[in-house]
């Protein structure tokens, strides 16, 4: 059977790390489904590493490179610090990309206060865009981590800023004509192609505040699949189920547009740049008062429960099983216009 474009079939996978051997007893959590990064016993230190490429977002490779990795370190606790990249730029390429991915790379590095410590550059045949495939460390006290499998029945789930930052933005800059032809103004293409700075996709300052101000059980961020793959993920890993308030899932007004225009689903929309994380019901209003105060919105999505099924209830008190998403829905609508795209 031949893949479609964008993150392996979770069957698939589940089976390929099946047969993943730990032959070294220093590896405190290996290739899991569900979970942000590895962590490797060092003595009194945890190694938090994690390695994620971007094959797609030309324009800004670099710069997605480094924030895309920050974030599933971020979401163990901890706060990202080194990064190797490794740059495959087409066939004849011109000086110029390489040096434009260089300095992506060094200026969400500055932000981030993350080094550069190393990786590879080469100039590689069949390729038609760039490709940057990097590789994020960062190192923590063994009681500061935090896994997606932490998580308790009774937390509450909380999402930061809103779905879906990353797919919006993306679909503004990659199929802006199909968009207008559809009748998308141009000022709310402006306005969906800024999400990738305003709010942004990083997740690690509302990541890192949240475990200091409580005890957090998990957190993951929502990424391929959207919202409603992340839910699966993280209430998987701990072996629950997630219970979500449809009302409180906030869907950014720029994202409920392009969706309605292109017959999208946003739950299932490429979601970097928002937070799940999963608390104690008596600390939640104290973490969302000080993400507030950071400026940083957030709701109270629901909560987790015993259980193998999550559901959605509406206004109504009508449910439904959370949604499967085989294929984010972006990678899904820019192949239906030819687009070869394995996501970010």
């Amino acid at each position: 059977m031949s893949l479609p474009a964008g993150k392996l079939p979770p069957k698939l996978l589940e089976r390929l790390l099946a047969g993943v051997a730990q032959r070294d007893p220093r590896v405190l959590l290996g290739p899991t489904l569900g979970e942000d990064a590895a962590l490797i016993d060092l003595g009194d230190r945890v190694l938090v590493a994690k390695a994620d490429p971007v094959t797609f977002a030309t324009d800004r490779i670099g710069w997605y490179a480094v924030n895309v990795n920050a974030n599933d370190v971020a979401c163990m606790g901890v706060r990202p610090a080194w990064f190797l990249a490794t740059v495959l730029l087409p066939q004849g390429a011109p000086e110029a990309l390489a040096e434009e991915v260089f300095s992506q790379i060094e200026a969400a590095c500055e932000a981030l206060d993350v080094t550069l410590v190393g990786g590879h550059t080469e100039v590689t045949y069949g390729l038609e865009r760039p490709i940057v495939a990097g590789a994020m460390l960062a190192e923590g006290a063994a009681d500061r981590i935090v896994r997606s499998s932490g998580a308790r029945p009774g937390d509450h789930l909380l999402l930061t800023k809103g779905i879906a930052i990353e797919g919006t933005a993306l679909l503004a800059r990659e199929a802006p004509e199909e968009l207008r032809r559809r009748g998308v103004a141009e000022e709310a293409l402006a306005r969906a192609r800024a999400l990738l700075d305003r709010p942004g996709i990083s997740v690690v300052r509302e990541a890192l505040l949240a475990c200091d101000t409580a005890p957090v059980h998990a957190m993951h961020d929502p990424t391929e699949g959207g919202l409603a793959t992340a839910l699966h993920e993280l209430a998987a890993a701990s072996g629950l189920a997630a219970e979500v308030q449809e009302s409180a899932v906030s869907v950014l007004p720029e994202t409920a547009e392009v969706c309605r225009a292109l017959s999208l689903r946003p739950l299932g929309l490429l979601a970097s740049g928002s937070l799940l994380i999963a608390i104690a019901e008596e600390d939640c209003e104290r973490v969302r008062d000080a993400l507030s105060q950071a400026e940083i919105p957030s709701s109270c999505l629901g909560l987790l429960t015993e259980g193998t099924k999550g559901v959605i209830i509406n206004d109504r008190g009508e449910r439904r099983e959370i949604p499967h998403f085989q294929r984010d829905e972006l990678a899904r609508f820019l192949e239906s216009l030819g687009t070869t795209s394995a996501g970010v």
